[in-house]
């Protein structure tokens, strides 16, 4: 059976709750290397256009591409929200998980190292379960979680090279913001679990991405951002695009995907892959090294990704793995009975 990139997306667990498993991990692995081209592509972006009216241009496009593809795909009576609970997971998307997460990090990438940037964001996964176990009555951090949690961010300090004393001193405005980013993004997926929305995550998503455009457009005017400071250039254009289509429209409904089914905590383990993503990207791209520690440290994030999350991905694993059980390989489920 062919997964495609359409079917991934829309049903990350198998259409009608069926279908391959599969389909879980190849979410996870596109929204990990959606989101960490995001980095590569925000430093190239920044150089010709101001942070937060970059991100305000990334969700005007972004917002235009999903509207139209949920115009064409979704029926009618599944676009308008019904219910409180669609209010609110559109704003707490809009505003929280989309739009302060990205302004906060491209505004604080600017004055710290895109190393210590991608780590501070990487404290997601922190947040979450700290954001869900208060918010959220089914979402509980276990032991399991707490040890996971750390050895991932260990993992990734290691991929970053950033070794947590450095970490510490480098504290400045410009990585609260990165953080304060990231606990915007925990708290707007935690939000969205909370309030039980009715609506479809890819048509939540095309109303939140016009909240978060506006925003941020209130946001770069009020900073004294100028659209007449852009410089068009082919790498203004081409980190634009992919910031507004690849790491936009389609990685947020496969992340918004995610949460839907398989809650805050697990959702937000794709910003552990995602600084390695970055690292790797960087070292392919644009000529940066990676070091024997960087290949460690993505070892010790896929234990700590593993730790966290076996329970509910080891059935998944043993699926993928193990071949299909055929006619000729399954018991009889009759006996004769003789006189």
């Amino acid at each position: 059976m062919v997964v495609t990139l359409s079917d991934a997306l829309s049903h990350p667990f198998g259409v009608n709750g069926g279908g391959p498993r599969h389909r879980t991990l190849v979410v996870f692995a596109l929204v990990s290397l959606f989101f960490g081209g995001t980095f590569i592509a925000a430093k190239a972006g920044q150089a010709y256009i101001p942070p937060l009216l970059l991100v305000a241009l990334r969700f005007d496009i972004a917002a235009l591409i999903l509207a139209g593809y949920v115009a064409l795909t979704v029926n009618r009576s599944e676009l308008l929200p019904r219910t409180r609970g669609d209010i609110v997971g559109i704003l707490a998307a809009g505003i929280f998980a989309i739009g302060l997460s990205n302004g906060l990090l491209f505004v604080g990438q600017g004055s710290v190292t895109s190393g210590v940037g991608a780590i501070l964001f990487a404290l997601v996964p922190i947040f979450s379960p700290l954001l869900a176990g208060v918010l959220l009555s089914d979402e509980r951090l276990s032991l399991a979680g707490a040890v996971g949690t750390v050895v991932g961010l260990v993992g990734v300090g290691m991929v970053i090279g950033v070794h947590p004393t450095e970490l510490l001193t480098t504290l400045n405005g410009g990585a609260v913001l990165v953080l304060a980013g990231a606990a915007s993004l925990a708290l707007g997926s935690v939000l969205i679990r909370r309030s039980a929305p009715t609506l479809s995550s890819t048509v939540r998503t095309a109303w939140a991405l016009p909240v978060s455009a506006v925003l941020l457009h209130a946001l770069s005017a009020g900073a004294g951002e100028s659209p007449a400071t852009i410089e068009w250039t082919l790498g203004a254009l081409l980190a634009l695009a992919y910031l507004s289509i690849v790491a936009g429209a389609i990685a947020y409904i496969a992340y918004f995907n995610l949460l839907d089914d398989v809650g805050a905590t697990h959702s937000s383990l794709v910003f552990y892959a995602s600084p390695a993503v970055a690292s790797l990207g960087g070292w392919l791209l644009l000529g940066e090294s990676l070091s024997a520690l960087s290949l460690a440290g993505f070892a010790v994030v896929v234990i700590g990704f593993g730790i966290i999350g076996y329970d509910s991905l080891a059935p998944t694993v043993r699926r993928v793995l193990s071949p299909p059980v055929t006619a000729r390989t399954q018991p009889d489920r009759f006996e004769c009975k003789q006189d």
